[in-house]
């Protein structure tokens, strides 16, 4: 059930200035990335980390078409998806150096971020937990008119959730986004060797749920499909899922050198990086070579700042916390 005819929109759309804005949240993501496997490697972050880079086109198009109230729910590859919602890039990457300073007071780590603050009501470590998440959610945003957004990889789509969430979402028509960031592999496994069938987005067909198939590394083209997709979860018909077809940078986890891509591959997608290719479409819809170097010079200096000021902070007391955790 792909759509492809022309769908309700809401609200403005968007204008290239819009765009200007989304271009410096792609870089911050981008540069917040690099900056944490920096990190990662001077031993200042502990555990894991599963960085988004390549990928930052999807959710920060996802959120252009939604509301400043509607509900996220990310990935344990979640940074990018937290700063597209407006995390506060100091709170985040202090939770990631596990300070008291960060946006859940250093306790969850990478890939456990919360900030319902700015809609965000989990990233999960559990492949495809997003999705049940946002079922949740859904459930509260049909009464208030807003929509929730559940991220996802593609191996997610091999688990039970998603075929739970898609049949339950359809079956009471909620306002959700299933937004399914194919990256091609689940972990270092590629996703045709893994899925029946071989295709994500005709799977919500056996669910009478419209599916759209875009490039994910095009905010613009992300950003359209997201707003028809909202439109229709706010007229009340219920779920959409959109397959973003995008790819990661670096490899799973910080210990995986992903070698096992085919020689060439990684090369090939960087020229379709979603970063240039922003720059260039920006340039020719007329922002001004001068506005764009300023908004990359104003990015990096507020993240260098936020990463100092992160750094600088003080480490949590865990009995100023005991018990804390679990409390309503």
């Amino acid at each position: 059930m792909s759509v492809t005819t022309e769908a309700p929109t809401e609200g403005r759309a968007p204008e290239p200035r819009d765009f200007l804005d989304a271009y410096a949240r792609m870089l911050l993501i981008r540069e917040f990335e690099q900056s944490l496997h920096r990190l990662f490697l001077k031993g200042e972050v502990h555990g894991t980390t599963h960085l988004s880079a390549g990928q930052e086109a999807v959710p920060v198009g996802v959120n252009l078409a939604l509301e400043p109230d509607d509900y996220f729910s990310g990935t344990y590859r979640g940074h990018g998806h937290a700063l597209a919602k407006g995390t506060d890039p100091e709170a985040l990457v202090a939770e990631m150096l596990g300070r008291e300073t960060g946006v859940c007071g250093g306790r969850s780590g990478s890939m456990n971020v919360v900030d319902l603050d700015h809609g965000l009501v989990g990233c999960f470590g559990i492949v495809g937990g997003s999705m049940a998440a946002a079922i949740g959610a859904g459930l509260t945003a049909r009464t208030n008119g807003r929509v929730s957004v559940a991220f996802f990889g593609d191996g997610a789509t091999n688990q039970a959730y998603f075929h739970e969430c898609l049949n339950f979402a359809r079956v009471l028509d909620l306002p959700v986004l299933f937004v399914c960031e194919n990256n091609l592999y689940g972990e270092f496994t590629p996703m045709k060797a893994v899925t029946g069938g071989g295709e994500i987005g005709v799977r919500a067909a056996a669910y009478g749920v419209p599916f759209e198939v875009v490039d994910g590394n095009d905010v613009w083209m992300v950003e359209e499909a997201a707003r028809r997709a909202a439109a229709r979860a706010r007229a009340g018909e219920g779920p959409t899922l959109i397959e973003a077809q995008t790819y990661r940078h670096y490899g799973h986890s910080k210990s995986d050198p992903a070698k096992y891509r085919p020689d060439g591959e990684l090369d090939q997608w960087k020229q379709r990086d979603p970063l240039v290719g922003a720059r260039a479409r920006l340039l020719e819809e007329g922002v001004s070579e001068s506005d764009i170097a300023a908004v990359e010079e104003r990015t990096r200096a507020e993240l260098k700042q936020a990463i100092d000021n992160a750094l600088a902070a003080d480490y949590p007391d865990p009995a100023a916390r005991a018990g804390t955790e679990f409390a309503p």
